[in-house]
């Protein structure tokens, strides 16, 4: 059980909020277990939701817009949102309070990610995080309210969320190391059903994320070494006694 401390950390967030498909209890048990691992406790407002009668993608979307326009009408410059499938690891206190001094210092950002899947990624002056293009995954992450007064208003365009989110989120950060990641829980999404079986043949979404993470940190070195590499062998098939003249 995490400290008091930790649950003062997370009180800086003006609204919590975790959305669940009213007849996932299960995922509303594990999830609690969840916020309780990392000091959130009964800090976090779920958001039980209906499974959309047509599209799965729009109930997604519309689910974290009515999350957002909640937050609006409280009053929250700095709304937290999760998904029922959150599961947290890498998680400490001193990553949280940096990205925490992070987003009370510079007036940039829009949205925070705890985790997810980038296409790029570059460091700041915090250890904490990074700068980063986001691809996709939404499943924990900070927005604020001006983007968040920005997003209620546009209406549903068959676009699934996450890719919004990248067309929009230009002023994107995550946490780093990221310490929330989506479980292998089975998707509700029956437009996903394949991509969630691939991810499942790839070891899971916590692994894929790690992975992201890790190349995009480190993705110049890779680059470098596989230039070597190739350059090496290059040379050996130059040098081969057998290309000599006679």
């Amino acid at each position: 059980m995490e400290s008091e401390f930790t649950s003062n950390l997370w009180a800086c967030f003006d609204k919590i909020y975790c959305i669940s498909i009213d007849e996932r209890k299960d995922r509303r048990g594990k999830a609690k277990l969840q916020f309780r691992k990392v000091g959130l406790g009964d800090q976090v407002e779920f958001l039980i939701v209906g499974k959309h009668p047509v599209d799965r993608e729009q109930g997604i979307y519309e689910s974290h817009i009515s999350c957002m326009k909640k937050g609006l009408e409280a009053g929250a410059r700095m709304m937290l949102i999760f998904e029922d499938d959150v599961v947290f690891d890498r998680y400490n206190r001193h990553t949280l309070s940096n990205c925490i001094d992070f987003l009370a210092t510079h007036q940039e950002w829009k949205i925070f990610f705890l985790g997810c899947l980038v296409a790029n990624s570059q460091p700041t002056e915090n250890d904490s995080v990074l700068k980063v293009k986001y691809r996709s995954l939404a499943h924990a992450y900070i927005i604020h309210r001006r983007i968040a007064e920005t997003m209620i208003d546009l209406p549903w365009r068959h676009v699934p969320y996450d890719v919004l989110l990248k067309s929009l989120a230009d002023e994107s950060y995550a946490a780093y190391p990221a310490f929330a990641f989506q479980s292998d829980a089975s998707t509700d999404n029956i437009h996903s059903l394949n991509l969630d079986r691939f991810r499942r043949y790839c070891g899971g979404l916590k692994r894929i994320q790690k992975m992201n993470e890790w190349y995009y940190r480190h993705r110049l070195v890779v680059i470098a070494i596989h230039a070597l590499v190739f350059l090496v062998i290059l040379l050996l098939v130059v040098w081969h006694p057998g290309n000599s003249l006679p």
